[in-house]
């Protein structure tokens, strides 16, 4: 009877085709039947379960009958609609998983819906699937923007693909694990693309415009070459023409930084023609789409789809379709960064061709700068101010980033970052018309193309402008335009017209950067560059004309650390190329210093490194790009002389940066590459291997021992705490000399680098600490065993181990303290009175600065003020590691690579001698003044160098004339020689 009963229920939901609902069965024919809060059903007697089971049959049917009709209409459209490449180029089982989606997504008939499918794979390789109810300009972007590169992974493949009807959009992102070894493609996988190029080099394609001539690219050797280079995909899914086309944009990028961009009107069949799978992709031109192929070296995946779909989204096209492949460029590749192609295909609608030749080549100038694009350029050109474009905005960018030091001194709240400062002026349309004013002011000042303004158009313009300006009633939107337009008239040089530049650079006068009025004591440096590009912004700051100093790279562990940064980044750069100016007082050049701030908490943490090292890249070219002959000549100079830079290493900088700074100064045409970068690896002296600034900051430690403590260090022992970690440059090398010197005198108390701290009042264990320099590794590894009882080891993920990392160097007691890494500044003006104890004495009684401005003026000041403590100054302590970069460059100069590393250990070993005795001449002068006169150390520090200063300014000016034949040069030879290491002058003099 209940079967019966059952059968008819069933019938009868069917004939109704029905949902399920309350309604429909109302709970009040039982009322034994309950609601619970955790089932929908709670049966209470065997015979409501029973009616529930029969019920929930239906529903299955009745849903199974809807869902048959609804495959019933998706599957012949999908199979109709869905492009040839989608069945050539994902598998039956993922298909089977996308149509049920699509299926859903269709039956529900709303507009806009989306699906995010995820898959895991083998070996770490995984999907997500994006699939849209219609396809939209500035869908792909949206997902690309918020796509999240899972922890180990890359993006190694994309596929994009539209219904023809632009119903459906179906994105697939796929990820391989980046510790997994890419799967190459086989001569197997080729076989059609051989047999293409077999009819291509018998003639049988020569009347198709569309395919490359034949050359030696598509030779056997050459072809297979590439074929090992490329995934099997790559090889089975593309065709032959496709593959020859690439092959021929990975030549032209292959080891740069550069992008090829190749654009054609799409030649696939009809859609009437696509009905199927097995749909030829070779048929009448489809004139309303068009093909973009981007050829870009050394570049996310993520970011190169990012920024090239934004442009295009920008420039009112439609992505239709698109694939991205990577192709191996192993042999520019170093142990830190692999060079790897990425290949991007787009199908866009409408045809760029279409628009005209002109705009074409207007979008391929826009797609070769896209992966050098800052974000924050493209969110203000493209996205919240579209009318503006990018040229402008990143100007604009430029201009906020550059003067964000200037404006934070003016007022700190309202222009407490980058981003609060291009807000305040795009907070209405007036100001940011202003802005584009301006920035379109810059573009025809220093157009290279015969159309630059004059002088006099330019002034009467400016004028125009700032009268404009100067009506605003908003106060800081007001300032900011007004800065910006100060820093226009500042520009001297920009790089802003190379087609082919990594980023935008100005040689400004450097009055634009400094207080009005000018302050006596901060004198006005000869000559500053500014860089704006990806993620980064640099400054290189120099007070003469022939000047030398370091590179660095600073990367903030968050963002308000980064804001901070930024507000005193030319702060910084200003006071280390003072404080080598005042160092450099043993070598011709004078004082210089770059610093490369790099935004890292703007991106993920496994992408920092790549951006890193690519800030340099844009640094240094975009450098070149206002110094190299062959560039100036191309732009509009209105600062009319020659210059050359000199760099050396400094924080963060690693080898393959060196390498690559003269490499490509080389490839631009620098005059003596090999001297635009020193510490090099080979024909070079590095500074880490051989310890050159630490061998001179032990001589400076050793002479202040004996004359301010009375100490000995060959007979007495001493302590020391060090900031800085085992694994760095100066401080490692510090470590060794010390135990190398003076054994087991020397007692370590304390350490503290940028991942922990190790405190032991009874030293640290010495066989440890070696192990770390010699392993280059962290404090943070030194082993807890052997520590004393009363020692400690904290890593900065404790609140407590950040604390003690952030205090050791003020609550340590110690003889000595010698900070040997440490950002600049770190004991200043308000914390001074930290490194004081209860009683009002110093944690340590002598300080010897091994690291750049790790202490103010005014702390230096008031520590000796309050409590005596002797500090040797940084430009007297760490001094040696400039000269040696300037003995390398003489070197350079004088010899060639083979003659450097035929006589290279002895040479060393020369410098290393001169260093010492260099060190020890002005050790021993400063703390004998030191005890003849009264003042400070540091004073006498600066008196020294400000003394051989002028002397070497008088005597540059007086010789600035006098030929080498001349007699007076002929008499100083002798002099020249005696300062040249004695092999280099036995070899080269």
């Amino acid at each position: 009877m209940l079967r019966q009963n059952g059968k008819k229920m069933i019938k009868a939901f069917n004939a109704r085709h029905s949902v399920f609902t309350a309604q429909r069965l109302s709970f009040s024919v039982k009322k034994s039947w309950t609601l619970s809060n955790k089932k929908s059903w709670t049966p209470l007697a065997s015979e409501d379960a029973l009616l529930q089971k029969i019920t929930t049959q239906a529903l299955i049917l009745d849903m199974n009958n809807h869902m048959n009709a609804s495959s019933a209409l998706t599957v012949p459209w999908f199979l109709k609609q869905m492009p040839m490449a989608y069945f050539n180029q994902i598998s039956e089982e993922r298909r089977k998983q996308h149509l049920q989606a699509v299926i859903a997504i269709r039956d529900l008939q709303q507009l806009n819906l989306s699906l995010k499918l995820e898959s895991k794979g083998e070996e770490g390789s995984s999907e997500v699937t994006f699939i849209n109810s219609q396809t939209k300009t500035g869908n792909l972007y949206s997902q690309i923007k918020n796509l999240s590169v899972p922890e180990g992974s890359n993006l190694a493949r994309v596929r994009v693909y539209s219904a023809l009807d632009n119903s459906l959009a179906l994105n697939v992102f796929s990820f391989e694990s980046s510790t997994k070894g890419k799967q190459v493609a086989t001569l197997e996988d080729a076989e059609p693309i051989l047999e293409y190029i077999k009819n291509l080099k018998a003639g049988q394609y020569d009347s198709d415009p569309r395919v490359p001539k034949y050359c030696d690219l598509f030779s056997d050797e050459n072809i297979a070459d590439y074929i090992t280079r490329v995934s099997p995909s790559y090889v089975i899914e593309g065709g032959p023409r496709r593959f020859l086309i690439q092959r021929g944009l990975f030549e032209e990028v292959k080891g740069t930084d550069g992008t090829a961009v190749h654009i054609e009107t799409y030649t696939g069949s009809t859609p009437a023609a696509r009905n199927t799978p097995a749909a030829s992709e070779e048929g009448t031109p489809v004139l309303t789409q068009g093909w973009i192929t981007v050829a870009a070296s050394n570049v996310l995946p993520e970011v190169l789809l990012r920024l090239s779909s934004s442009m295009i989204s920008a420039g009112g096209y439609s992505i239709n379709r698109a694939n991205m492949e990577s192709v191996s460029d192993h042999e520019h590749s170093s142990a830190e960064m692999p060079a790897v192609v990425t290949m991007l295909r787009l199908l866009v609608s409408p045809d760029p061709l279409g628009k005209g030749k002109e705009v074409a080549d207007l979008l391929k100038k826009d797609l070769k700068r896209a992966k050098w694009l800052d974000d924050s350029t493209t969110d203000l050109g493209l996205i919240r101010f579209p009318w503006l474009g990018t040229e402008k905005a990143e100007i604009i960018n430029a201009f906020c980033s550059m003067l964000h030091g200037p404006l934070a001194k003016i007022d700190s709240q309202a222009f407490i970052s980058i981003k609060s400062i291009v807000d305040c002026i795009a907070v209405n349309s007036v100001c940011m018309h202003h802005a584009a004013s301006i920035a379109e002011l810059f573009m025809d000042r220093f157009n290279p193309n015969g159309s630059a303004i004059s002088t006099q158009e330019f002034k009467k313009r400016e004028a125009d402008i700032r009268s404009h300006i100067c009506m605003l009633s908003f106060d800081s939107p007001r300032t900011v335009l007004l800065k910006m337009l100060d820093g226009t008239a500042a520009a001297l040089r920009t790089n802003f017209f190379n087609e082919d530049r990594y980023a935008l650079s100005l040689r400004i006068d450097p009055s634009i950067m400094m207080p009005s009025p000018l302050d006596p004591l901060k004198p006005m440096p000869f000559g500053v560059f500014f860089v704006h590009g990806r993620h980064f912004n640099a400054f290189h700051c120099r007070f003469r004309d022939i000047a030398r100093g370091g590179l660095r790279l600073v990367t903030p562990p968050n963002s308000d650390k980064y804001v901070q940064e930024s507000s005193r980044q030319f702060d910084e750069a200003y006071g280390l190329s003072f404080a080598q100016q005042l160092k450099n007082k043993d070598i011709p050049e004078g004082g210089a210093k770059g610093v490369v701030l790099v935004n890292t908490p703007a991106m993920p943490a496994a992408a920092k490194f790549f951006a890193v090292r690519k800030s340099v890249r844009g640094f240094t070219d975009s450098l070149l790009d206002l110094i190299v002959k062959d560039s100036v000549k191309n732009l509009v100079d209105l600062y009319g002389k020659d210059e050359l830079i000199y760099l050396g290493p400094d924080e963060q900088v690693i080898a393959s940066d060196i390498e690559y700074i003269i490499n490509r100064a080389g490839q631009r045409g620098y005059p003596i590459p090999a001297a635009f970068m020193s510490s090099k690896k080979d024909d070079g002296i590095n500074h880490k291997e051989f310890g050159v600034t630490s061998e001179g900051v032990v001589v400076y430690l050793d002479v202040a021992l004996r004359s301010v403590l009375k100490i000995n260090p060959h007979k007495d022992p001493f302590t020391i705490k060090i900031t800085g970690g085992p694994d760095g440059d100066v401080a490692g090398n510090l470590i060794k000399i010390l135990f190398r010197d003076y054994g087991d005198n020397c007692k370590v108390v304390g350490i503290a680098d940028g991942f922990g701290v190790a405190e032991d009042p009874n030293g640290l264990d010495r066989e440890e600490l070696m192990r770390l320099v010699t392993e280059s590794l962290p404090i943070t590894s030194f082993t807890k065993a052997k520590l004393s009882s009363e020692g400690i080891m904290m890593d900065v993920e404790t609140e407590e181990g950040l604390a003690r990392r952030y205090s050791m160097h003020f609550r340590v007691k110690s003889d000595a303290f010698v900070p040997a890494g440490g950002r600049p500044n770190t004991i200043n003006g308000d914390n001074w009175r930290e490194f004081l104890d209860a009683d009002g004495k110093p944690s340590s009684p002598l300080i010897v600065e091994g690291a750049n401005i790790f202490t103010t003026q005014e702390a230096r000041e008031n520590l000796f003020k309050h409590a005596g403590v002797a500090i040797v100054k940084d430009s007297s302590a760490n001094k040696c590691g400039v000269i040696t970069s300037s003995c390398e460059v003489a070197c350079s100069m004088l010899l060639s690579k083979e003659e450097f590393m035929a006589i290279k250990k002895p040479l060393v070993d020369d410098v290393l001698v001169r260093l010492r005795l260099l060190a020890r001449l002005e050790a021993e002068l400063l703390f004998r003044e030191y005890k003849n006169y009264p003042g400070a150390l540091p004073h006498f520090s600066e008196r020294i160098s400000f003394a051989i200063g002028k002397v070497t300014d008088a005597v540059t000016d007086a010789l600035a004339d006098v030929q080498p034949s001349d007699p007076l040069f002929q008499s100083l030879l002798p002099l020249i020689r005696e300062n040249l290491p004695d092999k280099l002058a036995e070899v080269a003099w």
